[in-house]
């Protein structure tokens, strides 16, 4: 009896630094950088209109004429959980927290030659279960909504 109760405590007790282990696991800015050229890596946690391949590919965002960073900001905040991380010029990086386990996604933003450059990125783990890519198309029906692309 005694020895079921020992095993008992230290298996609760194990569960709960193997849960405090992961949940205090580092989620450290990892997008120092504009990332918008880089091809997705070959986990499925990524989507971007640069990348051709098609698990990870978005069709053009086209802008129309004398769309500012400023616009395109507030429609992509309008995302639940998100807030800007970084804006210069014409590149944005918004963070993109999820509900429940608070991990943080990388929303990339950049206007280029008449287009906007999306790439959103989950910054651990390796399926994303297709939440950036849904994102990525929620923020495009949201600038569709607001006349900011064609």
């Amino acid at each position: 009896m005694r020895i079921h109760l020992i095993r008992t405590i230290m298996r609760v007790v194990l569960s709960l630094l193997m849960f405090a282990t992961l949940t205090a696991c580092s989620q450290g800015v990892t997008t120092m950088t504009d990332r918008t050229a880089t091809p997705c890596g070959n986990k499925p946690n990524c989507v971007s209109t640069q990348d051709e391949r098609n698990a990870f590919s978005l069709s053009p965002f086209i802008l129309k004429t004398g769309v500012s960073l400023d616009k395109i900001e507030a429609v992509a905040l309008s995302i639940p959980r998100s807030k800007t991380a970084v804006k210069e010029d014409n590149y944005l990086r918004i963070e993109c927290t999820s509900r429940i386990w608070r991990f943080v996604d990388d929303l990339e933003l950049k206007i280029e030659n008449g287009r906007l450059i999306v790439r959103s990125e989950s910054r651990i783990g390796y399926s994303d279960m297709g939440v950036n890519r849904k994102r990525a198309e929620t923020l495009r029906e949201n600038l569709t909504k607001a006349g900011l692309i064609e």
